[in-house]
């Protein structure tokens, strides 16, 4: 999936001046390295990815369920940048980016073991909300170039200030699924506890989105809570 968002953002780079964490890597514009180049990485990824899925399914027995996810993410990831669905370029690749990596990816690694349920997509709804909140920094810094490309993110469409709300909106909306999911039963105590570890730089970056380039602090308060709910569940299951 790497290969094909990089395909897909060598326009995009070529226009902007990137931040560390927005954009692709530049390093297709760096090396003069034709973009077919990144074409075939991506279609040869797909094949060794369906080889090994294919084989683990058969001889390490891979549950289906976990299959089914990984299929989906998979999918999704490619359908993200590129046609004919190009979801990023539909004004859909925020929603589908936060779907990918803050619910489809955490549910998969519980996939692995056990069947996911209910209460494990509960569980990964505040991480998603947060993803959607790095969306709005990161693709800030790009708006000028993806508008230049035909990439209608949020940050294409959206005024400043109405930016500003939608992570608003977003960050009370993950406090208010952390107090119910605690609520009733599915976070234990110390779960709850690190949801509250990332609420610096979450007001950090409301402050400052929109008013600078860098989306550090979002990136911070996404990678804040990754961190410490791990530890976190870590804790409950080793500890009890």
């Amino acid at each position: 999936m790497h290969y094909a968002n990089e395909y897909a953002d060598v326009e995009t780079d070529a226009l902007t001046d990137r931040t560390p964490f927005s954009g692709g890597s530049g390093a297709l514009v760096r090396s003069g390295l034709p973009r077919t180049f990144l074409r075939s990485s991506t279609i040869a990824s797909v094949a060794i990815a369906l080889t090994i899925v294919g084989g683990a399914t058969d001889t390490l027995g891979l549950p289906l369920d976990a299959v089914a996810l990984l299929a989906t993410i998979f999918g999704l990831g490619l359908a993200y940048s590129l046609w004919p669905i190009a979801f990023v370029r539909r004004g859909l690749g925020e929603p589908v980016n936060a779907l990918l990596g803050g619910l489809l990816l955490p549910l998969y690694g519980v996939a692995v073991v056990a069947s996911p349920g209910f209460a494990a997509a509960l569980a990964v709804v505040p991480f998603s909300l947060l993803v959607g909140c790095n969306l709005f920094a990161t693709h800030w810094p790009d708006r000028a170039a993806d508008a230049t490309v035909g990439k209608r993110t949020l940050a294409v469409r959206w005024s400043p200030a109405r930016i500003r709300r939608g992570f608003t909106v977003l960050a009370v909306t993950a406090a208010t699924a952390t107090a119910v999911t605690w609520g009733i039963g599915v976070f234990p105590d110390a779960v709850a506890v690190a949801h509250l570890a990332p609420l610096p730089f979450l007001l950090w970056g409301r402050a400052v989105l929109t008013r600078q380039r860098s989306p550090f602090p979002a990136v911070l308060e996404m990678v804040t809570l990754a961190a410490t709910k791990m530890l976190a569940w870590w804790w409950v299951g080793v500890v009890g």
